[in-house]
Formats: C-alpha cells, structure tokens, sequence
C-alpha cells in the first residue's frame, strides 16, 4: 500500500519551504491544506532533458536554409498573432 503524502497547513508549508522542496527533489509529494482541506500538491517535476550547458543539442535539431527568411518570419508572427 503506498504511503501517504505528508501535509503541511498555510503557515508552516512558508515556514518549512526549504525542507518541503528538498524532501520533494528527493520524490516526496507533499500536500498543502487550508483550514484541514487540501488545495495543492507538491510533486517533483519530471525533468526530460538535463541540459547542461552550451552545445547540448548539438545534432539534435534541424535547420532548413529558409529559416530566417521572410516568410517564414512572418508565418511565425501570424502564429503568434503579431501580424
């Protein structure tokens, strides 16, 4: 049976939020009640890529020669709705 998310009220999830976020980065959930009932959970991110710094993508993306044409610029734009 899997164990229950510690709760923590308002006032002391401020007071302890260093510790909630270190027991969360370590695979905690935790839950943050208001008057007894719960509004939210803490949950560690699941981080897909670890990037660590310049050239971490290197060969990984694809760029076409048209990339920074007009176009293409204005397609973006259009998408974005600044056109």
């Amino acid at each position: 049976m899997p164990e229950a998310a510690a709760q923590f009220n308002i006032h002391d999830a401020k007071t302890n939020l260093s510790r909630i976020i270190d027991r969360v980065e370590h695979g905690e959930e935790i839950i943050i009640s208001r008057a007894g009932t719960p509004v939210a959970k803490v949950i560690p991110l699941d981080r897909r890529v670890d990037r660590v710094g310049r050239g971490s993508l290197a060969g990984q993306l694809a760029v076409t020669e048209d990339w920074d044409s007009t176009e293409v610029n204005e397609s973006i734009a259009r998408d974005f709705g600044l056109a």
